[in-house]
């Protein structure tokens, strides 16, 4: 089966600083009929403000993905990471037995862009940790890169949960990406428009469940993850 959720549909939350929209039930926004998606558990679409930003909260038992699609997002923990995550970034932030982090657009001047995507971690109580790496735009240009997965393969960063991350970047004009090989029960995509393309809604969902399909509905084979393939799409131009 096949659904189409369209980004005016999602749950949203405006603070002023922070304009968020939900794909699934998230703070005060709360929907029985999305709840998550296998151990895929938050999608949240985030602009934030110049200057504005999450003081220092924590987090425990998930597996948290951010994914920067314009601007810049400065980030602390208890851990004592500190960093700067950019467009091209992946950050991996695993929640585990406890840890505490703030998050504020690095910028007093641009708002900052980005997913943040949650993951059911495979058991409670691991220890916390932090990966960032970046992924050139060539690797991600009109094909699927993996950039999360359970084993770090092809260089992507390590989530300890049954799910792989990839996106792509697609150029103006471009209907199809080139696919890797992957094996899911459940898949689950998204697309992201930026400059003039208008091939997705922003923030556009689509979750394929029940079979072994890519999220252009093709059947599938081969090997990859086992539980759920997740895919982010940007349009350039």
């Amino acid at each position: 089966m096949q659904t189409i959720r369209r980004a005016n549909e999602r749950g949203r939350a405006n603070f002023g600083w922070l304009d968020s929209r939900h794909t699934f039930s998230f703070g005060e926004y709360y929907d029985p009929a999305h709840m998550g998606f296998g151990p895929l558990r938050v999608i949240n679409d985030d602009r934030v403000a110049p200057g504005g930003g999450f003081p220092t909260h924590p987090h425990r038992d998930m597996e948290i993905v951010s994914y920067v699609l314009s601007g810049a997002l400065a980030h602390k923990d208890s851990l004592g990471t500190g960093s700067t995550i950019k467009p091209g970034d992946v950050q991996r932030m695993s929640a585990g037995a406890g840890i505490a982090h703030s998050e504020f657009n690095a910028s007093d001047k641009e708002p900052v862009h980005f997913l943040q995507i949650w993951f059911l971690p495979e058991k409670r109580g691991l220890a916390p940790g932090y990966e960032q790496k970046n992924f050139d735009a060539d690797a991600k240009r009109d094909r699927l890169r993996l950039v999360a997965s359970p084993d770090g393969r092809d260089g992507s960063v390590t989530i300890r949960s049954d799910a792989a991350l990839y996106v792509s970047l697609l150029g103006e004009g471009a209907k199809r990406v080139a696919r890797p090989r992957i094996r899911a029960r459940r898949v689950a995509a998204c697309g992201a428009r930026l400059g003039r393309g208008r091939r997705y809604a922003a923030g556009r969902r689509r979750r394929i469940g029940g079979e072994r399909r890519d999220r252009a509905g093709d059947r599938r084979q081969g090997g990859g993850v086992g539980d759920i393939c997740c895919s982010i799409s940007e349009r350039s131009g």
